[in-house]
Order: structure tokens, then sequence, then C-alpha cells
């Protein structure tokens, strides 16, 4: 998620599930060629599994960027053809492309060639006027015949005209069962479902249903510890038992110190912390305590110390 699941939110949600793939932010493939790769690419080696998400739509720039971000260590290259956003729009990638799966085709083929890394999809159902029952099957059929195994399918159109982007998260209607037929039509291949799925409940619910992965995404970011700290038991089978979110913090704070030491604010980290004690008493007051303080000159760790010990004092 642009803007979200940076390098930081990623190892705090590391620390809550040892085993669930995380994401990148996207990264456009020009970005990846002509920008600072270390700001970028790099990551703490304690985020793996961990998967970076290109954009783009030239299959020369694509093979490149992966070429580049697989040498950095990640375990999957995925190219996202799911994002709605205006600035993906115009610039012939995201969401867009699910009509054009032969372009689409021909940039993974070239992403494969030049990757020693899985390449995956991210989709969408279709755009627009698409027939989904035509057109998601045959995205997944001509990319697949590629060589791509693994796709993350978001159960939603995306309507390019009329819907801002953030309307394209929940207005267009959900079709689970679209997705869930395509895993019968596809068997060979790893399907995940994604959209609207806020609870482990419900993604042990598609997983039931023969689904081979889920994506969660805006609930793991703003609930993480409902999500997260139970995902290694009851997705993945794990005996160990889970951190509670107080230690999460306390886990936290060797990597805040040493983000400071390296010249970064306290904010940078914290603002992926906010929703840490969602739904649990002193939530606000934890809220609170970070966004008015670790903004300023000289914030560290005491900060978050004091936001806790709020949520401490409320919960006894």
């Amino acid at each position: 998620m642009m803007d979200w699941t940076d390098r930081h939110c990623r190892y705090l949600h590391r620390l809550m599930s040892a085993r669930a793939l995380l994401y990148t932010e996207m990264v456009t493939a020009q970005a990846v060629i002509h920008g600072d790769r270390d700001r970028l690419l790099a990551f703490d080696g304690a985020e793996h599994p961990v998967a970076v998400q290109l954009g783009g739509s030239d299959a020369a720039d694509l093979a490149q960027a992966a070429r580049i971000a697989a040498g950095f260590g990640y375990d999957e290259v995925n190219l996202n053809v799911g994002c709605p956003s205006d600035r993906v729009q115009s610039g012939c990638f995201g969401a867009v492309l699910m009509e054009r799966p032969n372009l689409v085709a021909a940039c993974v083929a070239a992403m494969i060639a030049a990757s020693p890394v899985e390449v995956t999809v991210k989709c969408r159902i279709g755009v627009d006027d698409q027939n989904t029952e035509e057109a998601l099957p045959r995205f997944l059929e001509t990319v697949a015949a590629v060589g791509v195994r693994r796709f993350a399918i978001h159960a939603r159109k995306a309507w390019l005209q009329g819907l801002s982007p953030k309307e394209n998260r929940d207005i267009p209607p959900l079709d689970y069962a679209l997705v869930h037929r395509m895993k019968q039509e596809f068997p060979q291949l790893h399907l995940s479902v994604n959209g609207g799925i806020a609870t482990l409940e419900a993604a042990q619910a598609h997983l039931a249903q023969g689904m081979d992965g889920v994506m969660i995404g805006r609930a793991a970011y703003h609930s993480p510890a409902e999500i997260l700290l139970g995902a290694d038991r009851d997705i993945f089978g794990d005996t160990a038992t889970p951190r509670s979110a107080e230690q999460v913090v306390l886990d936290m704070l060797p990597y805040i110190e040493r983000h400071l030491a390296q010249g970064g604010r306290l904010h940078q980290v914290t603002r992926h912390m906010l929703g840490l004690f969602a739904g649990r008493p002193g939530a606000r007051a934890w809220k609170r305590t970070l966004s008015e303080h670790a903004h300023h000159d000289g914030a560290g760790p005491e900060v978050v110390l004091r936001a806790l010990a709020e949520v401490t004092a409320q919960a006894a």
C-alpha cells in the first residue's frame, strides 16, 4: 500500500507474525532504475519473507527493475495490476492493464527471464465495463501461459472512470464467488483472495473454501494486533504463544533507537504503530500521545513508553 507499508511498518508487522508474507509499497520500475535504490528497496533482514511490488508496463524496464530488486534479497517480485490510483492510470500501469493481458504477459515473461526469484501478479477481477466472468479467466490464462503461478486477486472491479482511488476500495461490490470459481477453473495456480477481509475468521473461511491464500491490507494496518498476533497460530498452525501488543511495543524500542541513531525521526516509525491497541482501553490515549509528541525534535523512546503507560494505566 503506497505510503503505508514502508520498511518501518514491515518490521513492526514482522514482530507480530513470523510467517505472513509482507509486501512493500508499490515502486515504479522507472524509480527503481533511476532513483535512490537504497531508499526505495533496502530492508531489514528480519522482514523475510518479503515481496517487492513493482509497477510499470514496459517489459524492458520491468525486467531491469526485477533484476535489481531481486539483488536486494527479496523473496518474491510482484507486478501490481490492481492499483486504481490516478498516478498509475496516467502512466499506463496498475489496474488499467487488466484490459491488456497480452501486454502483462509480455512484461512478466521478461521479468521471469531476468529475476532469480519468483514473479507473481496482483490484479483486480476487471475494470470498468468489462464482463468479469470473461475478462478474469482470460487474463489468468494469458498471464499464466508465460510462467506466472501465483496471483493475488482483489475481488472488486476497478472503476477507472468516475470513482476515486479511495472509492475504488469500497464502492465496487465484492465478488468472492468469482475468485473462488477461478480456483476451481485453474487448480494448478496458487490463488489468493484480497479485498474487504477484516478478520482472521474471514480469512479462515476463504481458506476452507479452497483458496490458497488470503491477502489482508488495510485491516492489518489499522488493527495490526487483531490480525497479525494470532495469524501464525490460527492460519499457519504454530503452537507458540503469540506476543502481546505491549511486548511488541517493547520489542520495537531497539529498532527505534537504531533508526534515531542513523538520523531518523521518531514519527517515521510510530505513525505505523497508532493502531496497535485499536479497540482496547487506552487506545485513544496511546494514539494521542504518539500523534502529539513523536514529531517533535529530539523525541525518542520515552514518548513511546509514556504512551504505553497510558494504555497500562487504563487497562488496570
